[in-house]
């Protein structure tokens, strides 16, 4: 079953784990993002997420389903958070449990890289020195594979 979630709560890789994998499943992976302390040569201290919580997770429920199709699982979950957070929280985390590592693999990055570019998330970083100011999203470049 596709799970998709925002929350205000502190996220458990462990209950998030919990939410997939199936007797047939040769591969469960799981992807957390944490709060890191520095952006941009800039020391951070920890962010705010802001949201419009319904219709974010509404969104993400959709994400969530596309993964699924590409994956060829039902066994995906996703918890985005939304609040304050400190360095080292988890701010999203993404299982996803298939026959194969492959759809795996594809299937969380699927789910992060379009969280990146539609999720009606907002992400204030808090510096050190007491100025904070608004994240710009942007998709990272993805290597080439070889074989591909």
């Amino acid at each position: 079953m596709v799970r998709a979630l925002v929350t205000r709560e502190r996220i458990d890789p462990a209950d998030v784990l919990a939410r997939v994998g199936g007797d047939g499943d040769g591969a469960v992976l799981l992807f957390l993002g944490t709060v890191r302390n520095h952006n941009e040569g800039a020391p951070v201290e920890g962010l705010t997420y802001e949201a419009y919580e319904s219709m974010a997770e509404r969104e993400l429920e959709r994400i969530a389903a596309e993964a699924a199709e590409r994956a060829g699982t039902e066994r995906i979950a996703v918890i985005h958070r939304v609040g304050e957070l400190a360095i080292g929280d988890i701010s999203v985390a993404i299982a996803v449990s298939t026959p194969h590592r492959a759809e795996a693999f594809d299937g969380s990055r699927y789910v992060i890289e379009e969280i990146k570019k539609r999720l009606p998330v907002w992400k204030r970083e808090h510096y050190v020195g007491g100025a904070s100011g608004w994240v710009e999203g942007a998709i990272p470049p993805v290597p080439e594979v070889a074989g591909e």
